[in-house]
């Protein structure tokens, strides 16, 4: 189960799947779309879905209250956050954003970082308007000039915003000012993982070689998704996302490793965010261990 509606993000699957990667690993991959991290994790920890790709802060916010939860691989390593503006707005660094309306969905995951990157850049709130409302509302904002930035990803609403309007659109992104953290990830039952080791090894496995075989052919791993769900956007704006995806898998430290492999030092620093401005538990800060293991994944460098 996907943490979204489907969008160029979700290309490796899609190409996973009809590449017959997943097959080759005796896997019948069914893949489902989702409303929401917090809803797939649900999903996951009830056993009605193996795995899923979700925000991982999100799903350390459940596993904090006891939803039997782990990682078992961590694709985006570098945070896709950022302040997003149509680019002939000019908006290009953080002192553009003085005077302007921002337009933001409450109590979602940029919103709760939002103070961190103001911190980090010496913005404050006084500085600017806000708009409030769902991710449409907020996407409605910017289309329609009642704000002139949104927090959003640079790979989803982004193009969101270009299929809309047929413009290009310039991220201010959080990652560029300090803030370290990863985003998505496949996750799933932690029960689940110890009665089937074996499986989701392979899991990890054709994700793996699925994510690898996407990134070296864009374009193609953007059509799968349309090839699969015909109404699942535009070739053009797929393709776009998909490639805006390709550079958050890895950082300065993991970039010679194959996907999924994080360090520790990324995932403590993100556990240690998302207490301070996360609303994530303190005693999260115990044992960030719990939370992720790489101990499915295939060995070796990419």
């Amino acid at each position: 189960m996907l943490n979204w509606y489907v969008y160029g993000e979700h290309a490796p699957f899609y190409y996973g799947k009809a590449k017959g990667i997943y097959a080759t690993e005796g896997i019948d991959l069914e893949i489902q779309e989702g409303r929401g991290s917090a809803a797939t994790t649900q999903a996951v920890a009830a056993k009605t879905a193996d795995f899923g790709y979700v925000d991982v802060p999100t799903m350390m916010r459940a596993a904090v209250k006891g939803a039997p939860v782990i990682a078992t691989g961590v694709l985006l390593q570098t945070s896709p956050m950022s302040a997003m503006s149509l680019a002939d707005k000019n908006i290009r660094k953080p002192e553009d954003i003085k005077g302007k309306t921002v337009a933001i969905t409450p109590a979602d995951s940029m919103t709760q970082i939002w103070p961190l990157f103001l911190k980090k850049t010496g913005l404050k709130e006084s500085d600017f308007q806000t708009v409030a409302g769902d991710g449409q509302t907020k996407l409605n904002a910017v289309i329609n000039g009642q704000a002139d930035l949104l927090l959003g990803y640079v790979m989803d609403q982004s193009m969101k915003i270009k299929d809309a309007t047929g413009k290009d659109v310039y991220p201010i992104k959080f990652a560029d000012y300090g803030i370290n953290m990863v985003s998505s990830g496949i996750v799933a039952n932690a029960d689940y993982v110890k009665a089937n080791a074996d499986l989701v090894r392979r899991f990890m496995s054709a994700t793996t070689k699925a994510v690898e075989a996407a990134e070296k052919e864009p374009k193609a791993a953007a059509q799968s998704i349309l090839d699969a769900n015909p109404k699942g956007g535009k070739i053009d704006t797929l393709t776009q996302g998909f490639e805006l995806t390709i550079p958050l898998y890895r950082t300065p430290e993991t970039k010679a490793r194959r996907p999924f492999q994080v360090t520790d030092q990324n995932m403590t620093e993100s556990v240690n965010l998302m207490v301070e401005y996360g609303g994530l538990d303190a005693k999260a800060k115990a044992n960030p261990k719990a939370f992720y293991t790489n101990d499915y994944l295939p060995k070796g460098d990419s």
